[in-house]
């Protein structure tokens, strides 16, 4: 059996390779990102089974069944909620919830195997699932963030929030009141709790809230510049990859 892993964050598909070994099954290489993805499939004969994740640093693994025919088994693994899960379950397809279990991932290993003679390639409606996944039905997002301040817990809501970003492995956000606050989480965690109407993730640094955007300037390889409206210690670059899903988002 031919595998591929595409995960964005490295630990997490090094464990999962790990897993895989248990069960005597050999990962042929993991890919970290849309672009790694596309250029490898594109070079390579497609394996058998792949291990997915749903959002990867470059965008949701779904531009890749965009761009080219896929022709794999497909395992999808995410840290959605319930909500974005029924997605999966009304489609019929398999899916790990993070962190992955050694039970479920053998169960699923052998659930493919059962369908192995079976047609194998994603044959469902993406979109309807990344409708959901993005903007799920009865999802709650984050209205407030509460920082620890020394002895001091101060409430920032969310609409004040120009963006979050990653800076030396720490994140943080920019508030309308010119001040950077430091973050328990990471970028990625956070982004799951934000409302995709205000929030989008520009690259893999930053997220911005659209009412903070004061200018969109053309940029070198088909990229996007953006000014906040206070935020000014680094430029803010739509990645190349990002680009026609920013349009699509700020002309809802």
């Amino acid at each position: 059996m031919k595998v591929v892993i595409i995960e964005d964050e490295k630990p997490a598909a090094r464990r999962l390779t790990r897993m895989l070994a248990d069960l005597d099954i050999n990962v042929e290489t993991a890919l970290h990102s849309v672009e790694e993805s596309l250029e490898w499939l594109q070079n390579n004969p497609h394996p058998d089974l792949i291990f997915l994740d749903i959002q990867l640093s470059d965008g949701l693994s779904f531009e890749i069944f965009e761009a080219i025919e896929v022709r794999s088994a497909i395992i999808f693994t995410t840290a959605y909620d319930e909500y974005a899960l029924k997605a999966f379950k009304l489609n019929s397809i398999d899916y790990l919830l993070k962190p992955i279990d050694h039970d479920e991932l053998e169960a699923a290993v052998n659930q493919y195997k059962i369908n192995q003679g079976a047609q194998s390639k994603v044959n469902v409606n993406l979109d309807d699932i990344r409708s959901l996944l993005i903007n799920p039905v009865d999802r709650k997002f984050k209205k407030r963030i509460t920082i620890k301040i020394g002895q001091h817990l101060k409430i920032i809501q969310i609409q004040d929030i120009e963006c979050f970003f990653s800076e030396n492995k720490s994140t943080y956000i920019h508030t309308i009141d010119k001040r950077n606050y430091l973050l328990d989480h990471s970028l990625e965690q956070w982004q799951e709790q934000l409302d995709p109407e205000l929030f989008f993730r520009v690259n893999r640094t930053y997220i911005v809230n659209i009412n903070a955007i004061q200018d969109i300037i053309s940029y070198t390889n088909s990229r996007l510049k953006l000014i906040l409206t206070s935020y000014n210690e680094h430029e803010i670059i739509v990645s190349r990859e990002r680009v026609k899903d920013f349009k699509n988002w700020i002309d809802r």
